[in-house]
């Protein structure tokens, strides 16, 4: 009798590092090394003296898999923590996306009426294309994409996801 494999699932870790040169590098080859796959990936200083970062990194794994992964990130020397937010439970993830899409006639008056729905920001237009801001679940945003190809996208920009727990509790 076999067992069958873990699946993998998707995950949301938080990771406070120092900021200081290389730490971007020495965790993106953490997970190249082990053949682990980032799926997402945002960084931004998260303290006034910039002193402290901030890692938002999606990926998908198996539970024991999983395990491996914050183990060995928490091993690492400037890491301060690391926080399954999708273990730790529920959790707020947004995603930004610029879309630009070019459009006349029929084609600019629906780009219009879709970016309406899906609450986009036109944050520039000329005579035959917008370029469009629109925020959200990465359901929402693969979505927007999607019907904007239908009327003329051009081009997406996207952020990566970030994320937060909800609750008084820290990551």
């Amino acid at each position: 009798m076999q067992i069958a494999p873990e699946a993998a699932e998707r995950h949301t870790l938080a990771v406070l590092v120092d900021n200081e040169p290389g730490i971007l590098a020495r965790v993106a080859g953490l997970f190249t090394a082990r053949g682990y796959n980032i799926e997402s990936l945002t960084v931004s200083d998260v303290t006034a003296d910039k002193a402290v970062s901030r890692l938002t990194i999606v990926t998908s794994a198996s539970a024991h898999v999983m395990e491996q992964i914050i183990a060995q990130l928490d091993r690492l020397v400037p890491v301060h923590s690391v926080t399954d937010l999708t273990a730790l439970g529920p959790h707020v993830e947004r995603e930004l996306a610029l879309v630009k899409v070019a459009g006349t006639g029929d084609h600019r008056i629906e780009a219009l009426r879709l970016a309406d729905i899906y609450r986009a920001r036109v944050l520039d237009a000329t005579t035959g294309s917008f370029v469009f801001e629109v925020t959200g679940g990465r359901d929402k945003i693969d979505t927007f994409v999607a019907l904007m190809a239908e009327v003329g996208l051009i081009e997406v920009a996207r952020t990566g996801v970030v994320a937060i727990a909800r609750g008084r509790e820290a990551a």
